[in-house]
């Protein structure tokens, strides 16, 4: 019986909690935003960060974003026309 008491309590629980919206993060709650800091090189085509993963951009204006920030490396051309296809090491 003891144990039917508790289970039944902690059911009541979660479900209150669910209800009010306590504990269960959703999408909407998730935010992504672009850190020109991660971009070691940036091209017109996407940008390759210091941990070398290569990314498009997502959106143009986080290319200008990226262009405008001080030390950047972006050049005017798609990574392709290097010849070690923009996997340089920072300078």
């Amino acid at each position: 019986m003891n144990r039917f008491l508790k289970t039944t309590a902690f059911v009541l629980a979660l479900s209150s909690a669910t209800s009010l919206g306590i504990g269960a993060a959703s999408a909407t709650d998730v935010h992504v935003t672009f850190d020109p800091g991660n971009v070691a090189f940036g091209y017109t085509d996407g940008y390759r960060t210091r941990n070398h993963e290569w990314h498009n951009w997502e959106k143009p204006e986080y290319r200008e974003t990226y262009r405008k920030h001080p030390g950047s490396h972006y050049y005017e051309w798609r990574h392709d026309r290097d010849h070690d296809m923009g996997w340089h090491s920072p300078r």
